[in-house]
């Protein structure tokens, strides 16, 4: 675990693929407090599947969660994600806008064309960075966050994350392309505004699309 920032009232650090970011043994609040010091609080805000790496931001105050649990809520807390999926979409840019519904016993969500229980909302918009090799690297930027929300949006539309065994194509091998890459919010308890990135790892398929990696523009 890479720690990027900590004061009194939040901590922000890169999660390692494979590692839960809910409060359990072995999950990232708990690794945030053994980095810390043991009898630290640590309070979850958002969460990342395990599969997926990248930055998160925990409060180190009940007050600091609240706060920034309504700056996700209010749409102030920005998060843009890297991927990597097969195939491109028509338009550089885009917004996809779905209804998701959860199907809690399979632990799957699936995009639907009718409200219903366990239905919301999921809401994206994308910028195409790059294509090589029949893939195209994105940057997303996450307007809801529901569950899988990035991965099933895309692959509803034939256009499955590289790396995704759930939701795409089983034959990729390595971890899922989906990395969280920015945040931007403000300090829950100075407003100054703060923003953080985080590249992805120096592995396929991230290395498909050069040296000069497009996302450093973005």
């Amino acid at each position: 675990m890479e720690l990027l920032y900590s004061d009194n009232k939040i901590a922000v650090c890169v999660k390692p693929v494979g590692v839960v970011s809910t409060d359990e043994p072995g999950g990232m609040p708990s690794l945030l407090r053994r980095a810390l010091g043991e009898g630290q609080a640590v309070h979850s805000v958002h969460r990342l599947d395990a599969a997926v790496g990248g930055l998160m931001v925990f409060a180190r105050t009940r007050h600091a969660a609240s706060t920034l649990g309504r700056a996700l809520q209010e749409d102030c807390f920005q998060k843009s994600y890297l991927a990597v999926i097969h195939g491109a979409p028509e338009e550089e840019t885009g917004a996809l806008r779905d209804l998701m519904w959860r199907d809690r016993r399979r632990r799957m969500s699936f995009v639907t064309d009718r409200p219903g229980k366990n239905v919301q909302e999921a809401r994206l918009d994308y910028t195409v960075l790059a294509q090589a090799d029949g893939l195209s690297l994105l940057e997303v930027r996450l307007l809801t966050g529901r569950t899988h929300q990035i991965r099933v949006q895309f692959s509803s539309r034939g256009m499955p994350l590289w790396g995704d065994k759930k939701y795409g194509l089983r034959g990729d091998e390595g971890d899922i392309a989906l990395w969280s890459y920015r945040l931007a919010f403000r300090h829950p308890a100075t407003g100054e505004p703060l923003s953080f990135v985080s590249e992805p790892p120096s592995a396929w398929p991230w290395t498909a699309f050069g040296e000069e990696t497009a996302w450093k523009q973005s």
